[in-house]
């Protein structure tokens, strides 16, 4: 067991909160253990100009932390180079799942607010983006303005790593900072990766420790598609 009593192949208490802000076209608070971001989407009946007269649409992302997410203040609107990376991750996950062709010539907006930082922040941003943008698709089919949910799979993502010789599940701060090394999981539901961010601390990791930390990763991404799917009420995808 670890130093809080959970186990090292089991997930954060995952908490997940829909509709959370009123006047969002989707959107959800979700909650890894002490981690908590607010995802919300917007629908702009606008593209970027290189998708102008193309009929395609935009899905795109924005990260940010508040200023007491963290144990020290955090300027507002403070874009760094970890941000831009953050957010280009969350957008290429969920541009991974959708359909552009069938968007038409709009764009939807994930805002994933960091509200409290405990490690895994830009995986739970992952994880209710896509909650958020589900959500979004659906108000806008209901609406007749698309004909179809045009989502193609489900995607979420988690952290593993090794920590005091042990391959760990969905690692908080304290031991996302001591860990010999962490990797970022990004999946889809028909198994396949959209992304995988690993970096060794100290010792470099062998290619069996990384099969046996993707193969944690699956199983904990696993579980968070069935929170996903209960939260959506089964919503269905190509």
């Amino acid at each position: 067991m670890t130093n809080n009593d959970r186990a090292y192949d089991k997930l954060r208490d995952i908490k997940v909160t829909k509709d959370f802000m009123k006047h969002a076209e989707g959107s959800c608070l979700i909650e890894f253990g002490e981690t908590k971001v607010i995802c919300t989407a917007t629908v702009e009946e606008s593209v970027p100009l290189f998708l102008k007269n193309t009929g395609k649409g935009w899905v795109t992302a924005e990260y940010g932390m508040l200023p007491r997410s963290c144990d020290t203040r955090i300027k507002r609107n403070q874009t760094s180079g970890r941000t831009m990376e953050i957010q280009r991750l969350i957008g290429r996950s969920l541009r991974a799942v959708t359909d552009m062709d069938k968007l038409g010539e709009r764009t939807i907006k994930i805002d994933c607010d960091v509200m409290q930082a405990d490690g895994g922040t830009r995986t739970a941003a992952i994880t209710g983006g896509f909650i958020a943008l589900a959500l979004a698709l659906k108000k806008l089919k209901d609406e007749g303005k698309i004909d179809a949910i045009i989502l193609n799979d489900y995607v979420a993502a988690i952290s593993v790593g090794m920590f005091e010789g042990q391959p760990v599940l969905d690692l908080d701060y304290l031991k996302d900072s001591k860990a010999d090394m962490d990797m970022n999981v990004v999946m889809v539901r028909k198994g396949n990766f959209v992304e995988v961010q690993g970096t060794a601390e100290g010792v470099p990791f062998s290619k069996s420790q990384l099969d046996n930390l993707l193969d944690l990763a699956k199983r904990g991404i696993e579980e968070l598609f069935e929170i996903q799917e209960d939260i959506l009420d089964g919503m269905k995808v190509n």
